[in-house]
């Protein structure tokens, strides 16, 4: 089969090849996906550049990408064969394993595909996975939203736009989100579960718009997008007994944390990666998007598409910022 790989790290441009390698066959429990799209997160990109502390090259070659989209073409044993033929979004394809989704064909786990109906289409698939699932995390994890003041930092990213819409579907009560610009706010509110209020964090004062929206009352929850950034404002912003799920921190990789200040509100932090989601909670993260799937519920950001020889230029894109929606790599 065809795929893109890479045998160290570096430039896209350097070490992304189009090669061809043998065919996945499926193991017990697992199914082989036919791909159709494959979702470029800036966690691949970064994997690929080598950047994360300490990254090594794990295995002599790598196909990148951990989402995608595509059909169930082979099944391992005890796996219903039923399930052959049916289309799938997909998640963690590259978590720990050689052969990601940058390929004409993937075996992984069978827990790690839902149903993707019909109303969708591969490269909608493509934009879930670790955005979708992350956005599920930070939001219910921790119980449930019904009736929640809900802040969204960075409402226009892949995990924002989400999460805006499924505190919208889990019932919160109010829901806000930051963004850094007009283009910006316009994608975070072009859909039909937009958020109550968009603040231009580069225009306005958060922390006061925030406090004027909530009545002074603040926020049950948070979805951070830079806890470093933004802690001077989310922990001004937090209600007392509230919780801050935050999934990354790039522009203070070690910020200080205003203990007292959060302590004496009983308030939660947490680090959430969706890669190491308890399978019990993954389960039912796949299960609601699924379910909200069906149901036509959940907008989509398909980005620029790339097909799969021109890899290396999807992951350019991703690098150079400034991209609404996901790069997605068609296959």
């Amino acid at each position: 089969m065809k795929a893109i790989a890479y045998e160290r790290f570096g430039p896209a441009d350097e070490v992304l090849t189009l090669r061809d390698i043998e065919d996945p066959a499926p193991a017990p429990g697992e199914v082989v996906v036919r791909l159709e799209a494959s979702g470029v997160n800036p966690s691949d990109v970064k994997l690929r550049a080598g950047a994360r502390p300490g990254a090594q090259m794990a295995y002599p070659l790598t196909v990148p990408h951990s989402d995608g989209a595509g059909v169930i073409e082979a099944v391992g044993e005890g796996i219903d064969p039923s399930r052959i033929g049916q289309r799938v979004w997909l998640w963690n394809g590259h978590w720990r394993r050689e052969f990601g989704t940058a390929a004409e064909r993937i075996a992984l786990p069978a827990v790690q595909t839902s149903p993707l109906p019909g109303r969708s289409t591969a490269a909608e698939g493509a934009c879930l996975g670790i955005p979708a699932m992350t956005a599920w995390m930070t939001l219910f994890e921790a119980g449930s939203i019904a009736g929640a003041r809900v802040l969204v930092t960075g409402g226009a990213g892949a995990v924002g736009r989400y999460a805006v819409q499924m505190a919208r579907l889990g019932g919160a009560a109010q829901v806000i989100t930051t963004v850094s610009g007009p283009e910006k706010a316009a994608h975070a509110s072009a859909h039909s579960l937009a958020p109550d209020a968009v603040i231009d964090y580069r225009r306005e004062d958060v922390t006061a718009r925030v406090m004027e929206l909530t009545g002074g009352a603040g926020v049950d929850r948070v979805v951070d997008v830079d806890l470093g950034a933004n802690m001077a404002t989310t922990a001004a912003v937090i209600a007392e007994n509230g919780t801050i799920a935050t999934y990354a921190s790039m522009a203070v990789p070690e910020p200080a944390l205003p203990f007292y200040q959060l302590m004496f509100k009983n308030v939660t932090l947490r680090m959430v990666l969706a890669y190491l989601m308890a399978p019990e909670a993954r389960a039912r993260a796949a299960a609601g998007i699924t379910d909200w799937l069906a149901e036509g519920r959940l907008s989509h950001a398909v980005g620029p598409q790339f097909p799969l020889a021109e890899t290396a230029a999807a992951h350019r894109a991703v690098e150079a910022g400034g991209v609404l929606g996901t790069v997605v790599v068609t296959v």
